[in-house]
């Protein structure tokens, strides 16, 4: 089944309400990495904020059945359902709400993941529908990304905080269950340079779908997502030197292409460890 094309389908239903400003496709679909688990997001931009029945009506016209109807919250409003077979993420929001957050994103370099997931989308996303050209100048607003943006991105993940400094205590304890949160949770934060060095906008708060962006970036240490994957999936007495390497190597890209940051001190925080007594 053509998910584009049932998008688009879709997409003329929406349109008919005078209220909307725009339709856009997001997601893995709009990035060509859709598989057979995949559904369809859809970001309805309105003029003014939609009712109960302007966000139902759709659904019924294409004898949709709803699976979550959420009120408004943290400026969106947003529902799924299944129709023709196809499951439907829709995400509901002001043309307001959308030029504010590529504000902070763009020009004052809010790191918030999601925020800048909203960013991604209006970067990546298919235009289905706008009035106009609505979603063409947003584009445009995030079309280069931020100096600002990757100078924090490269700083904020550079802190690998004060668990890393304790990863020889939980190896050595056996604290399998902290000793992996920590492993994803300094792999999170070398991506969040990564990004940064490649001016991507993050485009999902967890990395869904990270084997994709690694292989859109240019800048990465070699072989990087075989790498993450032996981490967490290999020997344990392997996988915290393995990461220790990557992080060398994140480092060195970190200092080699923004020489003016303060890389070497948090360098040097983040390869302390936890003095141990014999």
């Amino acid at each position: 089944m053509n998910l584009k094309e049932q998008s688009h389908k879709m997409a003329k239903v929406y349109q008919r309400n005078e209220k909307i400003a725009g339709v856009l496709l997001a997601g893995s679909v709009s990035r060509g990495w859709e598989d057979s688990h995949s559904d369809i997001e859809l970001h309805i931009l309105w003029n003014e904020a939609p009712n109960d029945e302007d966000r139902l009506k759709p659904i019924k016209e294409v004898k949709g059945e709803v699976i979550d109807f959420f009120p408004f919250e943290d400026e969106e409003w947003s529902e799924t359902y299944l129709a023709a077979g196809i499951k439907f993420e829709i995400s509901n929001f002001l043309v307001k709400t959308v030029e504010d957050v590529i504000r902070q994103v763009v020009q004052e370099g809010n790191i918030n993941y999601d925020l800048q997931c909203l960013a991604a989308s209006v970067h990546d996303g298919h235009v289905l529908y706008e009035k106009d050209d609505i979603l063409l100048q947003l584009k445009e607003l995030v079309k280069e990304y931020p100096v600002l943006l990757a100078e924090y991105m490269i700083l904020e993940n550079l802190e690998l905080g004060s668990r890393w400094n304790n990863r020889r205590a939980l190896f050595d304890r056996e604290d399998w269950l902290m000793y992996y949160d920590l492993l994803t949770a300094v792999q999170k934060k070398l991506l969040g340079v990564l990004f940064g060095l490649n001016s991507m906008y993050v485009h999902h708060p967890a990395f869904k779908w990270i084997e994709n962006s690694i292989k859109e970036m240019k800048i990465a240490p070699e072989n990087l997502y075989a790498r993450f994957s032996d981490i967490l999936t290999g020997v344990p007495q392997h996988s915290l030197t393995a990461l220790e390497e990557l992080t060398e190597e994140v480092f060195a890209l970190a200092e080699r292409h923004h020489p003016y940051l303060p890389v070497k001190e948090k360098r040097q925080r983040a390869e302390f460890t936890r003095p141990h007594h014999q």
